[in-house]
């Protein structure tokens, strides 16, 4: 019974209880941070901390360094000397310690979307602190939550997905091929910046960096990857975590270097502009490692497989990519010199349909419409609020919505609640913001006249953008004209873009494949190898015009507007034209062509000007046999 009971191992506190004592961190760094790197004498400083000392000349009077460790099996320590099974036995469980992360505790969270998830304690450490945890108070899917009820997930779970698969990608290529010598500090280091790749994101998300700064700050070139630089550095130094970290293992500044450079890409840019290896974290030999959490080589990486699962999850539509099977065909090859991540050759149609599913996202609820019209109502609810939000940052200095991102301190104070502080204030210079978020919260939104296209893609510019909303006023419907002045303020023109995820590329071209029959050497796989039913076109230009009033006269003049304005611009027929202009359609000779835009060119339509919808139905008919 007495050796049950650890009392030394407890603290009593001043009511007379005891309390159990939080887990220990060794005081020293461990031996074990990158063993690759190790000589002889630092092999030898292992096993002695190991408690196997008495190897240790045996290991010197055979040369044997960090690389050679994981070589190492059974057969060829007996054949150094090492007589009994039961030293080679332990000598090969301490030596498993330096490549399996798992040697450590881990801390469990139990993920509705992959389960309970293990979490190794330095990551932890990073999630217990403000900065990370102010990612609980910003939507992942921004205005979206707005119009689907389930999307009220946050950027702090997304983070922890991210964080998990990244380890369970690394791992899975360390325990297949051991030649790769991943360490446990490449392991870690793959999984803090999983963890960390979303720091930097502002209220609503993708809101605040695609619309909100580039109209309110039009002079600077601001991602939320570089605030996810800027505030990790202020996480690591505001908590004091650099000891913390050395004592994981980690090599500083080496290590935070190759942290940054997985989530923003190479810090030399003018290396990155030349031939030599552009990052300074990792070697050449590990260029894998850079292909996990952001590939910025074909888009396949473990971000995306969090948010594809996580965010179908909670919006309601089907997820037909699983990445555990990706899991299970995954290894490095060597391609032109260097290695890359590749998966199996029959693979290749799955890959596909990961980018169809990305593709249906942003067309379903990314880029929805009326979420679209939210976002743009916040925006312009943000900037009218921008001067008068003021926020405390370092030095007692004080900065408003758009200034933040200038400093850290400040920009962990803010989040998507500025949305309820500006709704429930009762400043007056607040007023006009207050009065755009509460049409939204009464559901009094600016309405979609329509979508468009151009007939090739078109580089647009804000001053392309603000001369066409001119236009929009401008164009008098030839049917007549009409009693309502519209102004270019009553209109929003939109440009979004829809792709695979490298604008007009096939992101396979970027992917390399192994056989069954040679899993070392890499092959390309083209489109037409795969199947003729993929897509032609990998990208296209969606052109949306929105409207600010929504009394019914001026509704149905700006619906005529922007037919009208598609007519002069030659632009394809909005979907809804003939319901809300019928008498406009017509009167754009290619757009009675039912195939248009299949060949290139008009049908036999082409010639007939139609003055009536029901006359314009029979062409259509005629067509459709």
């Amino acid at each position: 019974m007495e050796n049950r009971k650890r009392p030394s191992e407890s603290v009593l506190t001043p009511n007379g209880s005891f309390k159990t004592p939080d887990k220990r961190v060794p005081a020293v760094p461990l031996l074990d941070s990158d063993y690759a790197r190790w000589g002889v004498e630092e092999t030898c400083r292992y096993l002695r901390a190991e408690g196997l000392g008495e190897w240790e000349d045996t290991f010197r009077a055979q040369n044997i360094t960090g690389v050679g460790l994981r070589y190492l099996k059974d057969d060829g320590l007996e054949k150094i000397g090492i007589q009994y099974l039961g030293d080679r036995l332990k000598i090969l469980h301490s030596l498993r310690k330096l490549w399996q992360i798992e040697a450590e505790p881990n801390k469990v969270f139990n993920d509705p979307i992959h389960g309970h998830v293990e979490l190794h304690h330095l990551l932890v450490k990073i999630i217990d602190t403000p900065q990370f945890q102010r990612l609980r108070n910003l939507k992942q899917l921004g205005g979206a939550y707005f119009v689907f009820p389930g999307a009220s997930h946050n950027r702090f779970e997304h983070s922890v997905g991210v964080a998990y698969l990244a380890g369970q990608l690394v791992q899975v290529l360390n325990a297949r091929q051991p030649e790769l010598l991943i360490s446990r500090r490449d392991i870690l280091c793959v999984q803090i910046a999983g963890l960390c790749h979303d720091l930097g994101h502002g209220p609503f998300s993708h809101m605040f960096d695609q619309l909100f700064i580039p109209k309110s700050r039009p002079e600077i070139n601001w991602k939320h990857e570089k605030a996810s630089l800027l505030m990790f550095d202020y996480l690591v130094n505001d908590n004091g975590l650099k000891p913390v970290m050395e004592q994981h293992g980690l090599v500083l500044p080496e290590d935070l270097d190759f942290i940054k450079e997985q989530i923003a890409g190479p810090q030399d840019t003018n290396a990155a502009q030349g031939h030599k290896w552009p990052y300074r974290g990792r070697p050449e030999e590990k260029s894998f490692l850079y292909e996990i959490v952001a590939n910025k080589r074909n888009g396949i990486d473990v971000d995306k497989w969090d948010y594809f699962a996580r965010d179908c999850h909670h919006l309601g539509i089907q997820n037909n990519f699983d990445y555990r099977r990706f899991l299970k065909f995954a290894r490095v090859c060597e391609v032109d010199g260097q290695k890359h991540i590749c998966t199996r050759d029959k693979e290749v149609g799955n890959l596909y349909d990961m980018f169809h599913t990305r593709n249906c996202l942003h067309r379903r609820a990314y880029q929805h419409k009326v979420g679209s019209i939210i976002e743009t109502m916040i925006t312009e609810a943000f900037l009218k609020a921008d001067k008068y939000i003021q926020i405390e940052g370092s030095g007692g200095k004080m900065f408003t919505l758009s200034t933040a991102i200038d400093d850290m301190e400040a920009y962990t104070k803010l989040t998507d609640h500025v949305f309820e502080q500006i709704l429930n204030s009762s400043s007056p210079e607040l007023a006009e913001s207050r009065q755009i978020l509460r049409n939204i919260t009464c559901r009094r939104l600016y309405k979609c006249l329509g979508q468009t296209q151009a007939k090739k893609t078109l580089s647009v510019t804000k001053e392309m953008i603000h001369n066409w909303e001119a236009e929009l006023a401008q164009s008098i419907p030839q049917s007549g004209s009409q009693d309502v002045s519209l102004q270019p303020e009553d209109f929003v023109v939109s440009v979004i873009f829809l792709d695979y995820g490298m604008k007009e590329k096939d992101p396979i071209n970027n992917v390399r494949f192994y056989c069954k029959d040679d899993p070392t050497k890499a092959i390309q796989i083209r489109k037409n190898q795969v199947s003729k039913l993929l897509p032609e076109q990998f990208a296209e230009q969606l052109i949306r015009v929105f409207f600010k009033k929504t009394d019914d006269r001026s509704l149905e003049a700006a619906k005529k507007h922007f037919v009208q304005w598609c007519m002069d611009m030659d632009f394809t027929k909005p979907k809804d034209g003939d319901i809300i202009a019928p008498e406009l359609t017509p009167l754009k000779a290619n757009w009675l062509n039912n195939n248009e835009g299949e060949n290139g060119e008009g049908g036999g339509s082409g010639e007939v000007n139609c003055a009536s919808g029901k006359k314009r139905a029979k062409v259509q008919l005629s067509f459709d046999k």
